[in-house]
């Protein structure tokens, strides 16, 4: 792993959650995407190397809106960027962690994503995102 990429925090209210940010930061967030398959919209804010991704469920069974519903807003998980997304799998499961997701998914932001499961990671959802290649 190189770094962390970012954290994800689950909000019931993504425009509010933007200003309130704002304000928190001292800037704007530069970026907001819908991942459908997810049932999600995500806002972006650089803070020096690193994301804050908020996370707003679009559909009442999205497990953005699971976790709200469970647990209220707050932090969700938090992302590694790694350099080849297949070898981490690989390395991870030798590790004896649980992968949620067999294959990885195309995440917000030009990532693919998978998520290791709390139970294996001190009730922590860790994602591994890499960049996704550049098509020529």
């Amino acid at each position: 792993m190189r770094k962390i990429e970012h954290l994800g925090i689950a909000v019931r209210d993504l425009q509010k959650s933007n200003d309130l940010f704002k304000r928190l930061l001292g800037t704007a967030h530069y970026k907001t995407e819908s991942v459908e398959s997810e049932g999600v919209k995500t806002s972006f804010f650089q803070v020096g190397d690193t994301k804050i991704e908020l996370l707003e469920a679009t559909r009442t069974e999205s497990p953005i809106a699971k976790f709200i519903e469970k647990k209220a807003e707050g932090i969700h998980h938090i992302a590694f960027d790694v350099e080849d997304i297949y070898t981490e799998m690989d390395r991870m499961k030798a590790e004896g962690f649980e992968i949620l997701n067999d294959i990885p998914k195309e995440g917000a932001d030009n990532k693919l994503v998978v998520f290791l499961h709390p139970k294996s990671t001190n009730g922590v959802l860790v994602e591994l995102c890499q960049e996704k290649p550049k098509l020529h």
